[in-house]
């Protein structure tokens, strides 16, 4: 595992392609296929049968031909994300996404990560490498098919492109480089220098460059069944679409469900193949390190580097980044004999930490040292395993899919290398595993902590030597064992952990009762005692000298029982109080070096990449526990500090009482083109009376904060919207994995305007897990290649943003609107989940079916006086329009109808992208009305909204509207409205 990349392969290894057992299981195992439904034959492709939500099902003949399937299905669900980790991977991403993606090419690219990649594929075992490939071979099969399906490629004009065998590599790499948080080493070297050596840990606590999560296990004495429990939630950046697909693959050797990464084949972190289920959390190791090198340019243009026995030549070419809308950019790539530079200059170069260019054109100062000269700023380069190594771990990944016993698996992970990880694993048997996973190199301490000397012998890596990793018993007499990223069984392998809140207070929770079942695991998941306020609440409880005002905010959050809810006006008093601290901590003396103007996140001493690390106020934030404990400030000067911060709440707080904690506290996912998916306006914006908010179907307010157990996390002191939260949460049960549970933050699907792209935020928002569906006669068979299976018609209904529009409009500032006919078959899905939405409760369609309403938008589609079309935007399904002669509807039963008139029904899509759009609704009916009078005949339109919309009335008025009378109707009361041509001054 430890030796160099450049020597020779060791002996031949197993390749961990599972072999020949079936699971056994009745009614959900390959045992299945002699049943009523047959399976594929030898030969043959795959199958893919998803579940009521969407989930992908997949089973074939053999490993090869399900890595395929796995591939493919990928490819179709997920071809934007796809897209854009490849590009993340080459270091292209700005050729597309514009200068904001520069930053992330320029470091991929100096951190070699595609070569690593192609070196850590040719490494691995052929059985392996064969497999990796099927999976390839099937998203280069479906990534044509997924992009025409996926507006974003049309929104910025690209076409998708090939992967190498190696990408999927690449992209485990690019996702998890920095999952260890080297750059807070930057921050410590910062701190070290502006405030003293012994000040270098002073914020050690879980960053923001960090990723943790939630995991336990439960022995059967704890279980209802006897059988153990494996659960928790991986607490990472939430991205759109999610970081984590759920998907079940089968064949005649193995039958695993569990959470994939798009773009990797097999499930890693999270699975259960019938006898045994596994699950991870970040270990918060330490294992990359960071080196000072010392630089110069030869006389022909190379660059040497000083090391242990003098100077070197180091390899050096120059790479070209080409960047939507502007310039390229070169970026020199140099490595030396630790590792790749990362950072073309230090503290105090006078240039750019990042190499590029002046304005003059030529290498920013400090970049490209003169011949023979060494540099006058700082170079620091990036070692990492599978740098040096050339092994990632992903001879693991189809071995853990065979595995039927605990012993199976902890044999596998003994070869796992990035990221190190602590698992817990049980199996039906009974037994349990608890350890750590990865690869931790031999070398000083003090690599842990800051940017060391490259010329230095004594801080080299022990080569061929791995830090022996940590693993501890399950079975003990409370037979619990938690992991949540404390400082706990990995706590000789890292610097920084995250406080013992989370750990310690999931094992208070399951320590309560010995009956555990799977459903409530969900009371565990969103607990939301906040243990971290005990340190400010205790200084507030003593402030001396408090004002009437501040005197009651004391009182009241003293009584407050520390549950950061979401309906809870308490959290929300508490969250301000501590905003307020952390900026008077930031504008303290004692913090003076590293604050305000001195604030190192202003330093162009490093790559703007890395900023989110050597930012001071979230780092207070984060680390306010220790700060208002630990002996920075006299423990007088903390009490006057928070006497302020009170007196300072409570005066707001009397002009701006404090709302829900979950109005402030909402999700901010990361998406690759966040201004690209349409917007929900933020109030009842239908015409008809429905409520046009959805906002919160993509923002949603939720409980938690960052040390509760519902991590949600916020950053405190900049902003209460959490990017960081459950990426997923699972329950794998042992005695029936039927009963098994698991939720995402979205959906199966990541096409915007697909049934199944935010299906779950309503589950996941409040809690709620989804079950997992084993038997293969509950699903759904689908069609992945028509000409494949005779049974599918092959005149497939075609996507809406592939459809001829009947109208086609360029609104200012909004986008390009296209109306195109409803198509029931293909349009069912995602009409069913708009129409029976509690906001779309006056389209009286709440307790239908699928097959309801694809059967009514079918006898509508046949009446020749009415017709339904999808309001695309940019591509991407926006609203439902529908329109009528009313003459021929029992609306025009109920007044004077004229010649001309025509009706207009409309009804908003959920929200799709980030918060509300102002004049979102206004901006499509201004589309929709261009569309009804580009027909000379039509006079007057109709409109018949709940006669208590106000908004929905005002906005009539406002566009041209004349309110008419109020009419009864059997599902409502509506107010008819009235807009002319001559009213919009048109012949």
């Amino acid at each position: 595992m430890t030796s160099d990349v450049d020597s020779e392969r060791p002996g031949e290894r197993s390749s961990g392609i599972p072999g020949g057992r079936s699971s056994g299981r009745p009614g959900e195992g390959p045992g299945a296929w002699d049943g009523e439904r047959p399976g594929p034959e030898a030969g043959d492709a795959f199958e893919v049968f998803r579940d009521d939500w969407g989930i992908p099902h997949l089973r074939a003949a053999d490993a090869l031909a399900l890595a395929r399937a796995q591939g493919r299905v990928t490819a179709l669900d997920r071809a934007w994300q796809l897209e854009t980790e490849r590009h993340r991977v080459l270091g292209t991403s700005a050729s597309h996404l514009g200068a904001e993606a520069v930053d992330w090419d320029r470091f991929v690219r100096r951190a070699r990560i595609a070569d690593t990649a192609r070196r850590c594929y040719d490494r691995l075992a052929p059985e392996t490498a064969a497999w990796v490939r099927a999976y390839v071979d099937g998203v280069n099969e479906g990534l044509a098919e997924g992009a025409a399906h996926a507006p974003e490629f049309a929104a910025v004009g690209l076409a998708p492109g090939r992967w190498e065998p190696w990408t999927p590599l690449g992209v485990w790499l690019s996702t998890h480089i920095l999952f260890a948080g080297f750059p807070t080493k930057f921050w410590r070297e910062e701190v070290a220098r502006r405030l003293g050596a012994d000040r270098t840990t002073l914020f050690a606590t879980d960053g923001p460059g960090t990723a943790g999560s939630n995991g336990w296990l439960l022995t059967g004495a704890r279980t209802a069944t006897g059988a153990p429990i494996v659960a928790g939630d991986p607490h990472r950046f939430i991205e759109d679409p999610g970081v984590y697909q759920q998907i079940r693959l089968a064949c005649p050797e193995f039958d695993v469900v569990g959470l994939a990464v798009p773009g990797i084949p097999g499930i890693a972190h999270f699975g259960h193949t019938g006898h045994v289920a596994w699950a991870i959390t970040n270990a918060m190791a330490d294992y990359q390190d960071l080196y000072r090198e010392q630089l110069r340019r030869t006389p022909d243009g190379g660059v040497e580097a000083l090391g242990p026995d003098g100077w070197y030549r180091a390899h050096t070419h120059t790479e070209t980044i080409e960047v939507a809308g502007a310039d390229p950019e070169p970026v020199e790539v140099i490595e030396t004999d630790r590792g790749p530079v990362i950072i073309g200059s230090g503290p105090g170069a006078g240039g750019p930490a990042d190499g590029t260019r002046s304005g003059s054109g030529e290498p920013a100062d400090g970049a490209r040292p003169g011949p023979g000269e060494p540099a006058g700023d700082t170079f620091i380069s990036l070692r990492y395993p599978p740098r040096v190594t050339g092994e990632l771990g992903f001879d693991v990944l189809p071995a853990l899919l065979r595995a039927r016993t605990v012993a199976d698996l902890d044999t596998a992970l003994d070869r796992w290398v990035e990221p190190v990880n602590v698992v817990l694993a049980a199996d039906t048997a009974g037994s349990t595993l608890h350890r750590v996973a990865g690869h931790v190199p031999v070398r000083p301490y003090v690599n842990r902590l800051r940017v060391v000397p490259a010329e230095d012998p004594a801080y080299a890596w022990r080569e061929g030597e791995a830090v022996p990793l940590p693993r501890t018993a399950v079975d003990g007499s409370d037979g619990i064992a938690v992991m949540a990223n404390e400082r706990g069984l990995a706590a000789p392998l890292g610097v920084e952990f995250a406080p013992p809140h989370r750990a310690r207070r999931i094992r208070e929770l399951l320590g309560a009762d010995t009956g555990w079942t799977p459903d409530a695991q969900a009371d565990v998941h969103t607990d939301t005692r906040l243990a971290s306020s005990r340190p400010l609440l205790s200084l507030l409880a003593w402030a001396p000298g408090l004002g009437p005002a501040a005197d009651r905010l004391r009182d009241r959050l003293l009584r407050w029982d520390r549950h950061m809810d979401a309906d809870s006006t308490d959290a929300t008093l508490y969250a301000r109080l501590r905003t307020d601290v952390v900026h008077r901590l930031a504008g303290h003396p004692a913090l003076k070096g590293v604050t305000g103007a001195d604030d190192p996140w202003r330093s162009a001493a490093y790559p703007a990449l890395f900023r989110p690390w050597l930012a001071a106020v979230p780092r207070i934030g984060y680390a306010l526990e220790s700060l208002l404990s630990a002996g920075l400030l006299p423990y007088e000067d903390r009490l006057a500090l928070v006497a302020a911060s009170a007196e300072a709440v409570a005066a707001a707080a009397d002009e701006t009482p404090p709302g829900p904690w979950g109005e402030l506290h909402r999700l901010s996912p990361w998406q690759a083109l966040p201004d690209r998916t349409p917007d929900g306006p933020g109030g009842p914006d239908g015409p008809d009376g429905s409520d046009g908010s959805g906002a919160d179907g993509v923002r949603p307010g939720l409980a938690g904060d960052h040390d509760c157990v519902l991590s949600t996390s916020s950053v405190p002191g900049v902003t209460d919207l959490f990017a960081r939260g459950p990426a997923a949460r699972y329950v794998w049960d042992l005695a029936r994995r039927e009963d098994s549970r698991w939720v995402v933050p979205f959906g199966a699907s990541g096409v915007p305007g697909s049934a199944h792209h935010r299906d779950q935020t309503p589950l996941w928002a409040r809690g709620a897990l989804a079950p997992v569906v084993t038997d293969w006669n509950l699903l759904h068979r689908t069609t992945h290649r028509p000409e494949e299976n005779p049974a599918v018609t092959t005149d497939e209904p075609v996507a809406p943003a592939l459809r001829p529009a009947v109208h086609e409009q360029k609104v200012e500032g909004f986008g390009t609107v296209r109306l195109v006919p409803v198509v029931p078959a293909a349009d069912a899905g995602l009409l069913h989940g708009w129409v029976t939405e509690e906001r779309a409760r006056f389209w009286g369609m709440g307790d239908h079916t699928r097959e309801q309403v694809r059967e009514i938008y079918a006898f509508v589609d046949s009446l020749p006086t009415h017709h339904a079309y999808l309001a695309l935007r940019d591509g991407v399904p926006a609203a439902l329009f529908q329109t009528y002669e009313p003459d021929a509807d029992p609306v025009g039963e109920c007044y004077d109808v004229r010649p001309g008139d025509i009706g207009i029904h409309l009804l908003i899509a959920p929200a799709e992208g980030e918060g509300a759009v102002k004049g979102y609704t206004d901006a499509l009916l201004t589309a929709f009305i261009g569309f009804v009078f580009s027909e000379p005949a039509h006079l007057r339109v109709v409109v018949e909204p709940d006669a208590r919309n106000e908004r929905a009335l005002a906005r009539m008025v406002r566009m041209g509207f004349e309110l008419g009378p109020e009419i009864v109707k059997p599902e409502k009361t509506a107010r008819l409205a009235f807009l002319t041509r001559a009213a919009l001054g048109l012949v």
